[in-house]
């Protein structure tokens, strides 16, 4: 709980960032958490005896969090890490990416400022890299059960490191050259440096956990022939079919996915291939259509390449500032976000249709005609419509446009197609808890659930994890077996 009169002697405080004007000049981490020092004990400080945390129930992963808080209060930063630990797989990626619903249900954000978890978490896990106390997972036995995972994005690698911790031997094939999905080709690098991931996967590998690269499962290696060499298959390839935008001018130059763009400015940042034809932003008038993370990205990438004007377009309304009646504490409440990419410059405009791609003679989009857009309110069991307001269309300067507008479903062709998986009435893989409908093969995170956030699709690989285990072992306790048969290297 920290001190027990914390949370009435110090405030919420959060690290200085680097100045936007400054930051956007390169890609790197622009956090100073190095210049926190001493702070961060006052932050954990204000953790509070609340009787019962709902940050527990907040958090997908069920960090336990009153005690790490209470460790990094009392300095102890070994106990803080194995407590962090034990729930969380990758506090590195979390700790940066999350948008806290833990902080969302915060007993003391009722009428104060909420702890600042993600912040402490981050600092955690940095100080025992830092110290020494981060260490592979390694088993002391082997049970000779093998594990084939396709996919290394954070529900193939948690479920991965479970799986290798509890004596299976786990292979993950992924098709890029590098590991990590989206984790290493979606989030850029000024949220998620490249060094990051490769420092976890570097302490997997020594665990003993083999990693494949440019294996395109379905494509040049067969999964049958999978199925045959392992005793199980893990389907965690994601949600990567990205939602269109099937207006007139759509197959225009320069109207883009927005994966597209941010998967290959990371190549970009870190020297590797692109592999198709560059985009880039630098003078263009950019159109982000979509509110979300992803879209968020796509402002913060274009600013970086030096973007002549940014503006980011949504079709729903406004969120409110606080949070909304009908959305009460301890839920996440869906109210007004602004990232730190929109702090380095971004007009944004909400209750926006996108109606026309326009295109000069060579082909190249150079507008787009847009029109605002009033809600109506639902009948009792129909979707709410909307309705253009008459007189508002117009028409505004675009010489790229990113379409972030979130994604379908996994990919049907290629592995999901060879090994005949059933799929729901989404396009998401069908599943019986986390079992498909072929023996032996299982499936976990996006792929399974549709798009959600990196916390969940760990959670989604730990559990799936659990469920694999006692389907070759007949039965699992897996993080007790873990933790009897774990041996620090």
């Amino acid at each position: 709980m920290g001190k027990p009169t914390g949370f009435l002697e110090f405030g919420r405080e959060l690290p200085k960032k680097v100045d936007p004007s400054v930051r956007i000049q390169d890609n790197k981490e622009f956090v100073l958490n190095q210049e926190f020092g001493e702070k961060i004990n006052t932050q954990a400080a204000r953790c509070m005896d609340c009787g019962v945390p709902f940050c527990h129930n907040g958090c997908p992963i069920g960090n336990i969090i009153p005690e790490f808080n209470d460790a990094v209060y009392r300095d102890s930063w070994e106990e803080a890490w194995n407590i962090l630990s034990s729930t969380n797989n990758f506090p590195e990626f979390t700790g940066r990416v999350c948008p806290a619903p833990c902080e969302s249900s915060c007993v003391l954000g009722i009428n104060q400022d909420p702890i600042t978890i993600c912040n402490i978490e981050k600092t955690i896990v940095e100080t025992a890299y830092r110290e020494g106390y981060a260490k592979p997972r390694t088993p002391r036995s082997r049970t000779g059960k093998t594990v084939a995972i396709i996919g290394s994005g954070p529900s193939g690698l948690a479920a991965a490191e479970q799986l290798n911790s509890a004596g299976h031997s786990v292979t993950v094939f992924e098709r890029d050259e590098k590991v990590g999905g989206l984790l290493r080709f979606g989030i850029p690098d000024f949220k998620l440096g490249m060094d990051i991931i490769d420092r976890k996967i570097n302490l997997m590998a020594d665990a003993g956990i083999k990693f494949e690269v440019n294996a395109h499962v379905g494509v040049n290696i067969n999964a049958q022939q999978l199925r045959q060499d392992f005793d199980v298959v893990l389907l965690t390839g994601g949600s990567t079919v990205p939602r269109n935008l099937p207006i007139p001018g759509r197959e225009l130059k320069g109207v883009h996915f927005a994966m597209e763009f941010l998967a290959q400015n990371n190549r970009r940042a870190n020297n590797m291939d692109l592999k198709t034809e560059e985009i880039h932003a630098k003078g263009k008038h950019v159109v982000v259509i979509g509110g979300g993370d992803t879209g968020s990205d796509c402002v913060g990438t274009s600013n970086r390449h030096g973007a002549a004007s940014i503006t980011q377009v949504e079709i729903m309304p406004m969120p409110p500032e606080k949070r909304p009646v009908n959305q009460p504490w301890p839920s996440y409440p869906m109210i007004l976000r602004t990232s730190t990419s929109h702090e380095e410059g971004c007009e944004r405009h909400w209750n926006i249709l996108t109606k026309e791609f326009i295109g000069d003679e060579a082909g190249n989009v150079k507008a787009l005609r847009i029109a605002d857009i009033q809600w109506q309110d639902a009948k009792p069991g129909e979707r709410p419509g909307f309705e253009e307001i008459p007189g508002s269309e117009r028409i505004i300067p675009c010489d790229m446009a990113f379409l972030a507008m979130g994604f379908l479903h996994p990919e049907p062709h290629g592995v999901l197609a060879q090994l005949d998986i059933a799929l729901d009435e989404r396009g998401n893989v069908a599943t019986q808890g986390f079992a498909t409908n072929q023996k032996g093969i299982f499936a976990a995170g996006d792929m399974r659930t549709g798009q959600s956030l990196v916390v969940r699709c760990i959670n989604e690989g730990r559990e799936c994890a659990r469920e694999i285990d006692a389907y070759l072992m007949g039965n699992s306790n897996l993080e007790a077996k873990a933790d009897s048969l774990m041996l620090s290297a």
